[in-house]
């Protein structure tokens, strides 16, 4: 026991020696639950031993959970977490969702602190048409739906280079999104249509549950985190002619655990084409999404498969809750991947995006200027070998403990997580290493054998 106290990481006396008044704001935990069990720490107040509790890391929560009956519902609870919040001993782990060779998805979290990879349960869907799939051996499936609906657009066929994927993959195409310490799986589709249906992982239970559903069926929707809501944004459902592209957009508010649809992306771009063959053989997509400076930033694209042309993008504003059009720098000077998809990521406030394209150079970090209108790079050689001949998702961004993360996966089948450490110059400049080799240092490995990176989310809890 008093090993897993001495670990108490971020005990400081400065956070416990508060003035009166700013202590007493906080409200008592609530202990009424407690009144009739014994106490969680023998021969301490449960308010003492709640404040020793939640200073102990999050990797040592599930051994801790089975101590006893009490101790798990304390670290299944809210409360304690309120009162990390407010030590500010929050913690931000990696989740990171990759599709096995069998087309399977599976979500696995990394704690940084430690460097451990762990597996979350399977989503319940998932689990039940693993279940059907077993049962009819995979000739069940789709027994009364036509041939025609189960073929799969030009566009997607080159994303994934496979024809069947609609036809094996529930959730293929699902969006993840992180709100209130919990992680959102949005959409997809199953069975060969596109669904309404969220799911939310909470990491105090490790259980998933059911939210409520989105206003739009959609697939491949982009999302975004403003004002402590959730959007959704584009995305492809089917239409007679096929897979189309959607315009709508829609925000989750979690305290009502209700969506609402916001207004639909002009695609103003779009609607100047010279001619009517081009407007009717190009279609406009949402091809990423970043939330930056109080504003949802939503590159996009005309695509007739095989070609793709950015048409810059369009800013929303939720104060005003409208669209405009997107600077023209930022829009054309976007870094993307495969298939046109914008990946990006905001770290302190600044938007991050890698630009992949060149492969004598190597993969570069650029950051960009809102003051110029412009991306600059501010990292070079990314230390990372791409191999997008057959991959979804080479590569993966993300953000947390106040750094830039880049994840990917080698030849081996070692998934990567690569800090970019860099310094920090002026409010909008970065300086690079001065050696192209330096300012990367990998965080953590792990084999997860033959898989593709599909996304991932950061939670703070």
């Amino acid at each position: 026991m008093g090993a897993v106290w001495s670990y108490a990481r971020g005990w400081s006396p400065d956070l416990d020696q508060r003035p009166q008044a700013e202590s007493s704001k906080r409200p008592r935990l609530t202990l009424e639950y407690f009144d009739e069990r014994p106490q969680l720490v023998p021969g301490l107040p449960d308010e003492i031993s709640l404040q020793i509790i939640a200073r102990v890391p999050r990797g040592s929560h599930g051994a801790m959970k089975l101590v006893c009956k009490s101790w798990h519902e304390v670290l299944a609870g809210d409360e304690i977490f309120e009162l990390r919040k407010e030590l500010r001993l929050t913690e931000e782990w990696l989740y990171l969702l990759v599709k096995d060779e069998q087309e399977r998805l599976a979500w696995y979290v990394l704690d940084p602190l430690e460097a451990k990879w762990r597996k979350l349960p399977s989503m319940p869907e998932i689990a039940r048409d693993d279940e059907a799939r077993d049962r009819h051996e995979g000739g069940g499936w789709w027994t009364g739906i036509g041939s025609s609906s189960l073929r799969i657009s030009g566009l997607f066929k080159g994303w994934f280079r496979r024809k069947d994927l609609l036809d094996r993959t529930p959730f293929c195409g699902c969006s993840a999104g992180a709100i209130n310490g919990c992680l959102f799986v949005l959409g997809g589709f199953s069975r060969a249509c596109a669904m309404k249906c969220v799911w939310r992982y909470d990491p105090r239970t490790n259980e998933w549950t059911e939210a409520a559903s989105m206003g739009t069926a959609r697939a491949y929707c982009k999302t975004g985190l403003l004002d402590n809501k959730l959007y959704a944004v584009g995305g492809v459902n089917r239409g007679r002619g096929g897979l189309t592209p959607l315009q709508s957009a829609e925000v989750y508010e979690p305290t009502t655990d209700s969506w609402t649809a916001i207004p639909n992306m002009p695609f103003s771009r779009a609607q100047v084409l010279p001619t009517a063959f081009l407007a009717d053989m190009l279609k406009p997509i949402a091809t990423g999404m970043a939330a930056f400076k109080g504003k949802l930033c939503v590159p996009q694209s005309l695509y007739s498969w095989p070609f793709f042309v950015d048409v810059g993008g369009e800013l929303y504003d939720p104060m005003s809750h409208l669209w405009g059009e997107m600077p023209q720098g930022m829009g054309e000077g976007w870094p993307a991947r495969q298939a046109g998809t914008k990946l990006s990521v905001v770290v302190n406030g600044r938007l991050y995006a890698l630009d992949p394209t060149s492969a004598m150079d190597g993969s570069k970090i650029k950051m960009y200027d809102s003051d110029q209108d412009i991306w600059r790079v501010v990292l070079k050689k990314v230390p990372i070998l791409l191999d997008v001949t057959d991959s979804e998702c080479p590569y993966l961004l993300a953000g947390f403990r106040e750094k830039l993360h880049v994840i990917t996966k080698d030849i081996n089948d070692y998934v990567t997580v690569l800090r970019a450490d860099c310094t920090e110059s002026g409010p909008n400049e970065i300086s690079a290493p001065e050696s192209e080799d330096e300012g990367w240092n990998t965080i953590a490995s792990k084999f997860l054998g033959s898989v593709e990176l599909v996304t991932c989310q950061v939670l703070d809890i």
